[in-house]
Parts: structure tokens; sequence; C-alpha cells
């Protein structure tokens, strides 16, 4: 670990693309949810495949964000603010769907 005032170089351009990899991957993962939401009660002829790629998608999204946000987490004190919030936000938005999924299916059940 370097000791002094920056994070290593191509700390910033590491999460930034990470970070912008997250976001397009969930992004890209809502229109097949919708689909899949959609068709959700198919029968044995017929094949739902848009629920199980909308969260692969989304699972890829998950491990950009937490890619992001280790270096992030790791060098927080070193990185500027905007890199910061950068690097945290993708893995925050993780962590508040499955936080309100988990409420969710707490209190309103299946």
């Amino acid at each position: 670990m370097t000791q002094g005032g920056e994070a290593p170089f191509g700390t910033s351009q590491k999460i930034r693309n990470r970070a912008a990899w997250a976001v397009a991957l969930f992004a890209s993962s809502v229109a097949p949810a919708i689909i899949g939401v959609g068709i959700i009660n198919t029968t044995a002829m017929q094949a739902n495949i848009a629920t199980p790629f909308a969260f692969a998608l989304w699972a890829v999204g998950a491990l950009f964000a937490m890619a992001a946000a280790v270096p992030t987490l790791r060098y927080w004190d070193r990185l500027p603010a905007h890199m910061r919030w950068l690097g945290a936000l993708p893995m925050l938005c993780v962590s508040l769907f499955l936080s309100t999924a988990l409420i969710v299916v707490t209190f309103v059940g299946l």
C-alpha cells in the first residue's frame, strides 16, 4: 500500500470504468425484467428466458459494482469527493434494492 496524498495511478480510471459498466448492465436488465414479469405465467411448452436474462445482467452488474466499490473504499481518504460517490453509488443501489426486496418479502409476504 502506498503512503501519501493520492491513490495509486489508474485507480480513478478503474473505478470510473467499473462504475460505468455496472450502471449500463443495471439499465440493460430493466427491459428483460419488464418483459419477464409480463410473461411470468408460462406453460410447460413456453419458455420464459427474459427473467433469467434480466437476473444475469443484474448479477453481472452487481459484480462490477462490487469491483468499483472495493478500490473506492480502500483508497477512500485519498480520492476526490466526486470519485468517492461514483465508486460507491452502484453498490449502494444494489444494497438498497436487496434491502427493499427483503422488507417487501418479510412484511407483505409472497
